[in-house]
């Protein structure tokens, strides 16, 4: 619920040392087409601060995707049971549903690799295979 120049005062009041910016659409829950996730680039570029999420979607998908865009902290309401009365609860996730946002968050996590293009051992012998000879 802020404007650049709202942020860019926050970060002046607050200084930089040990800050740490979330991104979040302030709806319970958020409209998949209003999360905007790619705010998380552009706050990280334009401060130079580390950015995390608080997500207010229903569902997991884009809270892991904040993860793959390089949040560095995901922050999530959770509740025993989505059907309980109150105004965030459709936003908000169940431990099983919190367990598996970590599971998916640690999937992306180490499917990143090094960045090195290399050929696994793994490949070698279907390279075999299908390689041409010549």
């Amino acid at each position: 619920m802020s404007t650049l120049a709202q942020v860019d005062h926050a970060v002046e009041v607050l200084g930089k040392e040990e800050l740490i910016l979330l991104h979040a659409t302030s709806t319970y829950p958020s409209k998949l087409e209003e999360l905007n996730l790619r705010v998380i680039l552009a706050l990280a570029a334009r401060y130079g601060v580390p950015v995390g999420y608080s997500g207010h979607e229903v569902g997991l998908a884009p809270s892991v995707g904040a993860a793959a865009m390089g949040a560095c902290v995901l922050e999530r309401h959770i509740t025993l049971d989505r059907a309980m009365w109150g105004s965030d609860q459709a936003a908000s996730i169940e431990p099983q549903g919190f367990a598996r946002l970590v599971r998916d968050v640690r999937a992306i996590e180490l499917s990143f690799g090094d960045g090195e293009k290399c050929i696994y051992d793994s490949e070698v012998p279907i390279m075999k295979k299908l390689r041409r000879k010549g």
